[in-house]
């Protein structure tokens, strides 16, 4: 559940916090008074890409923050994403802040930690779903149509994936094998140079680093024998070195014992550091003794390095990655020249992984199929709860053939309808009326939801935040109550967010926030605040008069809520 949002230098809003409740929570104002700021503004949030044209004129960055809270049961999934992208999870709420700045780069932060945009999309299903206002279903592919039933019927694809993706590498492996015979020896020539000229190269792991420090070391060799001895007489050698003081110490200290028995503990202290002392230096003596100004084997060193750093450019980036590419060429050489017998294994492993493959594929199918009848029933339902007369039909179709296999399955998903009596059944894309579609659209979404919900709940028991902007684009009268009701059902299970130009939809709210736009010290400003009693009787009156209030439109306003209450 959204908690609190809160914007500072975005758009035409310099700084304002906002606080959200359960329920339904209704956002009205002038038009272009910024309410759909704010759903952008969350979107963000959510993982949508950032342009610095957010950012407020005069300011060098745009600051977006929010609360959420994850319900009783949803913890579990959203600390698994946290702490698979290595971020603290030990939080009830999770707080999202992303800065957008005018170079074109930002940041995010999720807990307090950095974070990525990659992140937020992560969490995004797990906290709101925005259902924007341009958004149509004639927008849908082919995916996307399937992604929303399977959202209804919690389709589980991970399977499929699996046994697509092992198909899939196994095809590629033969065509590898079938190719004709000039461009096999083609490969076959490349290969066994690549692999000879790796072999010869006789790399060891490691082998950069260790030569890159013995590099370093012949190169300054003089320098570091210098210092080495240097620091070895002024601690070893020598009347005058730090061995001799601390010896000459001691005997102080011993006579002083003589007298004063307390400093027994500072002479075996004495001890010890001159122990160490002499110990640091016999270390840099015998390293230094063992430098050698080789001019000639550095040369050697630094012909090796240039051998390996044109293999990794080849193969690389790092050393490891070009021992493994030989491995990789050896094997491919050893499957080349034993063609037909590893022909043989691969085919046989490809009947196994496409028949592995079609019954992971057809139980999706035939889940889809009973979620499709399922799913159909309640939407034709909901439409029709929202003033309309419609048939609605959910087409699931598909051939099992390899031609039509994906990581999703072989099914396609085609939404069908009819908005009137009598007329045949067409796809959702091809609706004309823009309020129509607009119903559709929450229909379908209440829909899917509503099943996600049962879901999670019976599950894990969370909740996500539903956002609808402006979903009752083209719609007035009877419909518009219709959809209000829809959205205050919709607001039992969910938290509902959503922005109405309306007084219909208006007067279901349950929790009513006014944005308003100001003209203060020659800036715009956008607030929004929440408002009762009086002041959201003079709101909706507004909604339904327009700029001049009337007695008969505050009149008309009370019965409403009234109404609605």
């Amino acid at each position: 559940m959204l908690v609190e949002l809160r914007l500072e230098n975005y758009a035409v809003i310099d700084n304002f916090a906002i606080e959200f409740a359960p329920g339904l929570n209704l956002l009205t104002g002038e038009t272009g008074a910024g309410k759909s700021i704010l759903i952008d503004a969350l979107a963000l949030l959510l993982g949508d890409k950032a342009s610095p044209d957010v950012i407020r004129t005069g300011a060098d960055r745009a600051l977006i923050s929010a609360v959420f809270e994850v319900e009783s049961g949803g913890e579990k999934v959203v600390a698994q994403v946290l702490e698979s992208n290595g971020i603290d999870s030990d939080h009830e709420s999770i707080i999202l802040r992303r800065e957008i700045s005018a170079s074109g780069k930002g940041r995010v932060f999720v807990n307090n930690q950095p974070a990525t945009v990659t992140v937020l999309r992560q969490l995004a299903p797990y906290l709101a779903t925005i259902h924007a206002q341009n958004q149509s279903l004639v927008s849908f592919d082919a995916a996307a149509r399937l992604e929303l039933l399977d959202a209804f019927a919690g389709t589980q694809l991970e399977s499929v994936s699996e046994c697509f993706s092992s198909w899939k590498n196994i095809v590629s492996r033969i065509q590898e094998l079938e190719r004709d015979e000039q461009d096999r020896l083609r490969l076959l020539d490349l290969w066994t140079f690549q692999k000879r000229e790796i072999e010869e190269a006789k790399l060891q792991p490691g082998e950069d680093e260790r030569l890159e420090t013995e590099k370093r070391v012949l190169a300054n060799a003089e320098k570091i024998y210098s210092s080495a001895m240097n620091a070895f007489d002024l601690l070893y050698e020598g009347n005058t070195s730090t061995s001799a003081s601390v010896r000459a110490a001691q005997k102080h200290l011993e006579e002083l014992c003589r007298y004063e028995p307390n400093f027994q503990e500072s002479l075996a202290a004495l001890e010890t550091a001159r122990i160490s002392i002499e110990d640091v230096g016999v270390t840099l003596r015998d390293y230094a003794g063992g430098i050698e100004a080789s001019p000639e084997h550095l040369a050697e060193v630094e012909d090796r390095l240039v051998a390996i750093d044109r293999l990794k450019r080849k193969c690389g980036p790092a050393l490891v990655d070009v021992i493994n590419f030989g491995a990789d060429v050896s094997r491919k050489i050893s499957e080349m020249e034993n063609k037909d017998e590893v022909l043989r294994q691969l085919r046989a492993k490809l009947v196994a992984a496409a028949k592995e493959y079609l019954l992971a594929a057809q139980a999706v199918s035939r889940k889809r199929h009973e979620s499709a009848r399922k799913l159909e029933k309640l939407v034709e339902a909901e439409i029709n709860d929202l003033a309309m007369k419609a048939a609605f039909h959910i087409e699931v179709s598909g051939s099992d053939e390899e031609g039509n296999w994906t990581a999703s399955g072989f099914d396609q998903v085609v939404y069908m309808i009819s908005t009137n009596p009598g007329e045949p059944l067409r796809p959702l894309e091809q609706i004309a009326s823009g309020g129509e579609l607009s119903r559709v659209l929450l229909a379908l979404k209440a829909s899917v939801e509503a099943g996600a919900t049962s879901g999670r709940k019976k599950n894990s028991g969370a909740q996500r935040t539903l956002v609808f902007d402006e979903i009752d684009t083209g719609i007035g009268g009877r419909a518009a109550e219709a959809v209000g009701k829809k959205l205050k059902n919709l607001s039992r299970g969910n938290q509902v967010l959503c922005v109405t130009h309306l007084p219909q939809i208006a007067t279901f709210a349950d929790h009513h926030y006014l944005i308003e736009k100001k003209d203060s010290s020659g800036r715009t400003r956008t607030s929004v605040r929440l408002i009762n009693g009086q002041e959201r009787t003079e709101e909706i009156a507004r909604m339904l008069s327009g700029a001049k209030l009337t007695e008969t439109s505050r009149k008309h306003a009370e019965q409403m809520l009234k109404t609605n209450a």
